[in-house]
């Protein structure tokens, strides 16, 4: 998940900086990057080219423009993200409900504040993302959206769930059997269990070649035979889907 922040005061960007590393270290299961703007435009920009993000913190007042007309572009550019605007006047509330900001807070910032429009920017964030898949990490229970998982292995009763961006989630050692594990996802039509220790999504398979499967990464994936001709039939079957 991308936050991107953006306010012409170096001061303010400070301030905004320092709460969200206060918020990770109370959400470190909180997976996000931050991206830092001082010239509007220079974010105006990135957003006409449709590089955008999930979360934007936006001040109001800034030399040149308004984040109300940020806001519209980034509304404009067919984007779903959360916004949240920080200003020091108050003049903009109705302005800012007229660009669907998820909270409108004043300056200076309060941290109570500030972490409660961050939880609902990131929820209302998780739930468009669609279902989420959750896995029991050493350093905490971590939620990624079910869309972005490529395949799932399961290696000496540890999860290695490999995602679309080439990250790899380690489950700490599980005690249910992997078919338990991963029966939530089963229900999900995307994915298919081709192999005792594998679970692929899909959408992402690149080529299905008997007992292989070769995915969008280039990773290859063993089937299993008791399980090849029904691999196979669901593959063809959800292809057909796609084209209809």
């Amino acid at each position: 998940m991308k936050i991107t922040i953006c306010d012409d005061s170096i001061k303010d960007m400070a301030a905004i900086e320092d709460l969200l590393v206060k918020y990770k270290k109370l959400h470190p299961q909180a997976d996000f990057e931050v991206e830092k703007f001082t010239d509007p435009f220079q974010l105006s920009r990135k957003i006409h080219k449709k590089m955008l993000a999930d979360i934007y913190i936006l001040d109001i007042i800034m030399s040149g423009t308004t984040g109300i007309d940020i806001g519209n572009q980034i509304n404009q550019a067919g984007s779903n993200a959360a916004i949240i605007y920080t200003t020091s006047s108050n003049d903009f509330a109705l302005d800012a409900y007229g660009v669907r900001a998820v909270r409108y807070l004043l300056k200076p910032i309060v941290e109570e504040q500030f972490f409660e429009a961050l939880d609902y920017a990131r929820a209302s964030q998780e739930i468009k993302r669609g279902p989420l898949y959750l896995i029991k990490t050493k350093k905490g229970l971590i939620s990624v959206p079910c869309a972005k998982i490529e395949y799932i292995e399961n290696s000496s009763r540890m999860l290695d769930v490999h995602l679309t961006d080439k990250t790899i989630i380690t489950s700490i050692f599980i005690r249910k059997s992997f078919d338990e594990e991963i029966k939530e996802l089963l229900g999900n039509s995307n994915f298919i269990q081709v192999h005792k220790s594998f679970l692929v999504n899909l959408n992402f398979i690149r080529q299905l070649e008997g007992s292989n499967i070769v995915m969008d990464s280039g990773a290859d994936i063993p089937v299993s035979k008791k399980n090849t001709a029904n691999v196979k039939r669901q593959y063809l079957l959800f292809i057909s889907e796609q084209y209809k």
